[in-house]
């Protein structure tokens, strides 16, 4: 099954008109034509059985034939992570967490952080990608960057973490993550978090944890952690 994506398809619509861009890919490079199902998701939660009723490559408009409901996870997964100097790393992260099953990533700028500006038109479309590959109907949420200093002043509920590499006390993750809760996890740049966040961190209420006993890119820390929180709550 191949997946669309738009955030305009609605329940109760009983038609749907594809975009400009949208149209031309599906009419001339896909090649559908008239009576041809095409399924859609709004990243809401809801796939969308649709056929084509017009296959006009400026103008594709089909009809709403059925729609079902991917129910919600019994946890929620958030990662903080700060942007990595080459930016093909990040958006890698993106891809495979999205594919995983991440629930909301926000771009975290740290003391030590080599990328201080982050644009995330492109880090959209990888996310909207990926769902779709990986026929997902929810769409992780993309935040703005924001300092990690004013996202640590915000009002963040769940079970709180940082992982920092730090010689100091810490639990490795996968031992203390409690099933079905909502999760929020810090990670941070190349050079880690400097010892004045992870100690505002710690202040706000996060437990300091490893995710192995080698040393990981920021990226793969990111992956390692999203992996340890979705397969524990399988």
């Amino acid at each position: 099954m191949q997946l669309f994506y738009s955030p305009e398809i609605e329940k109760g619509q009983t038609s749907f008109t594809f975009d400009k861009d949208e149209s031309k890919h599906i009419i001339k490079v896909l090649r559908r034509k008239m009576g041809d199902f095409l399924y859609v998701t709004n990243g809401k939660g809801t796939l969308f059985t649709t056929k084509i009723t017009l296959d006009s490559d400026k103008k594709c408009v089909t009809e709403i034939i059925a729609s079902e409901d991917q129910a919600p996870t019994p946890f929620r997964l958030h990662l903080a992570v700060a942007p990595t100097k080459m930016n093909e790393r990040y958006e890698w992260f993106l891809e495979k967490a999205t594919e995983i099953g991440i629930h909301e990533i926000t771009p975290i700028i740290c003391d030590h952080s080599e990328r201080k500006i982050v644009k995330t038109e492109r880090f959209e479309k990888i996310i909207q990608s990926a769902m779709k590959q990986s026929l997902q109907y929810h769409l992780p949420i993309l935040n703005e960057p924001i300092s990690l200093k004013d996202f640590l002043n915000q009002d963040h509920q769940g079970e709180k973490y940082i992982a920092h590499c730090e010689e100091t006390e810490k639990v490795l993750l996968k031992d203390s993550i409690d099933i079905h809760k909502n999760y929020l996890l810090l990670v941070g740049p190349e050079g880690d978090f400097s010892t004045n966040e992870i100690n505002l961190a710690l202040a706000k209420g996060y437990r300091p944890v490893s995710l192995g006993h080698t040393r990981l890119r920021t990226e793969t820390a990111a992956l390692v952690a999203v992996h340890s929180f979705v397969f524990t709550n399988e």
